[in-house]
């Protein structure tokens, strides 16, 4: 049985990140770093630039070098579909300070809206599950949000929820494009030497 899709992509993102604190975030190329951007920008902030498949793995990066920080991926499906390898690291990894938001509207928004893989029967959190995940789930309502975001991850490992979006697409909010100043901005927050 089809579930109905009503969750508009960027009042999801905004209700991923109420309540943040200090949280790290990591974004996906395209819509979900304008989503980002657009609920609030932050030092915490990491808009991956011409990156696709890569933001995955940046996160599993931080979540080992900051095991006393959250770090929230928030990606599409496309770029998602792109890295899916990196779940099987990230599984293999384990860090139960990882947390993995896929916002999926079956479509490779920055190429045209072709259909990806997820409308046509691919199942990320399935595939999430078969890695070793713990947490997986799919999210079609704002509560299912608000319920992830407030749940804290199984001490045993990373979680990732497929957030099933429509396909609209709201004007383009753009953080700033510099790399460098963007990982400067980054590295500072943390409290670490720019280099």
């Amino acid at each position: 049985m089809s579930q109905q899709i009503t969750i508009e992509r960027r009042k999801a993102v905004e209700h991923l990140l109420q309540n943040r604190d200090d949280m790290l975030v990591v974004c996906g190329l395209g819509s979900s770093t304008y989503d980002v951007y657009a609920a609030g920008d932050h030092h915490a902030n990491f808009y991956l630039w011409g990156a696709m498949g890569g933001a995955v793995m940046i996160g599993l990066g931080l979540a080992i070098a900051e095991p006393d920080r959250h770090i929230m991926v928030v990606t599409g499906d496309g770029e998602a579909l792109m890295g899916v390898g990196a779940l099987a690291t990230v599984a293999a990894q384990k860090p139960n300070n990882l947390s993995i938001a896929v916002l999926d509207n079956g479509h490779f928004g920055e190429t045209g809206m072709q259909k990806s893989h997820t409308s046509l029967g691919v199942d990320l959190a399935e595939i999430a599950a078969g890695c070793g995940f713990v947490g997986c789930q799919t999210i079609y309502d704002y509560a299912g949000i608000d319920a992830f975001i407030h749940k804290p991850n199984d001490p045993s490992g990373p979680r990732l929820a497929v957030v099933k979006i429509t396909t609209e697409n709201p004007p383009r909010a753009l953080p700033n494009v510099d790399g460098v100043y963007i990982k400067t901005r980054l590295r500072q927050w943390l409290g670490h030497q720019p280099c």
